[in-house]
């Protein structure tokens, strides 16, 4: 069993058109963030996630999809030397959903529920607290099992909505890492034209994303939820790389893919990106782990 001095307890209870660098690039003062969609902890544990890990020096890992419930999760096998974890599980149902961070530091304070139960108990939302910086690890819902469901995803994006605008102006700094299953442009997936009616790619969905993004702004716009920064297309405003591959046929082989795994950031965060990389050397799951060095 994990030392309970090393599990967190919570306060009241190589992509296409760049390098993937293999360490921390020599910039001094950075904090490495990554963010992966395990789609089940446990079997991304048992294809080498954590040796992965273990590698990076990361300072924190959100994971989305861990599939368990925390007492599952509590083998030394889940927990690497010198970080502790904090999870969010769906009381819905077991072996679902479900989110967690971990942290070499530990976080002065740690968030698992924005108000809407129906969301929160689906495991959707962790949020790690380090003085003026909030990390959050988000599972935004799939539509892509029906309609039912696609209806509950566009539910929860004009929700988030006014959240992710406060957030904006509250003078913190954020990194909302997460699944988001929304591509952004043509340039977020492999088949374009074929997917323009498939959950993720639908255009309500892209609206919304784009429309949360400065990016396609002239400046930074902390207003109707707009402003947030795309880490990855600060460093790559054309780039063509892929987070996640559907599991049948030859997908991942032929890099047929989408971009649906994000580092959004504050404006204020904008200039600490120095570098990102998308991990695929080793299959750990339908996603890849997406790294982040900011600058301190």
């Amino acid at each position: 069993m994990v030392n309970a001095s090393q599990r967190g307890s919570l306060p009241g209870g190589a992509g296409v058109g760049f390098t993937i660098p293999h360490s921390r690039l020599p910039i001094p003062a950075l904090m490495r963030i990554i963010s992966f969609n395990a789609n089940g902890l446990r079997s991304a544990a048992s294809k080498g996630f954590f040796e992965w890990f273990a590698t990076q020096d990361a300072d924190v890992l959100c994971i989305q999809e861990t599939k368990a419930q925390e007492h599952q999760l509590a083998g030394p096998e889940f927990l690497p030397a010198g970080y502790k974890a904090w999870f969010r599980d769906a009381s819905t149902k077991k072996g679902y959903s479900g989110v967690a961070i971990y942290a070499k530091r530990e976080p002065d304070e740690v968030r698992t529920a924005l108000g809407w139960p129906e969301f929160d108990e689906e495991g959707r939302y962790i949020e790690a607290r380090f003085g003026n910086l909030s990390v959050v690890s988000f599972y935004i819902p799939s539509g892509s099992s029906g309609e039912l469901r696609q209806g509950y995803k566009f539910q929860v994006m004009e929700w988030l909505r006014p959240i992710l605008s406060e957030w904006l102006a509250s003078g913190r700094q954020y990194v909302l890492c997460g699944d988001w299953n929304i591509v952004r442009s043509a340039l977020d997936i492999k088949n374009w034209k074929s997917n323009q009616k498939n959950s993720g790619c639908l255009p309500p969905e892209r609206d919304w994303l784009n429309g949360l993004c400065a990016d396609l702004l002239d400046e930074a716009d902390a207003s109707n939820g707009r402003g947030w920064v795309d880490s990855y297309r600060v460093l790559h405003p054309q780039g063509e790389d892929y987070t996640w591959w559907s599991n049948r046929g030859a997908a991942r082989a032929n890099n047929v893919g989408w971009r649906i795994d994000y580092q959004l950031v504050t404006p204020g965060l904008r200039d600490k990106v120095q570098a990102c990389s998308i991990y695929r050397e080793q299959r750990f799951s339908d996603h890849a782990p997406y790294i982040v060095d900011y600058a301190e």
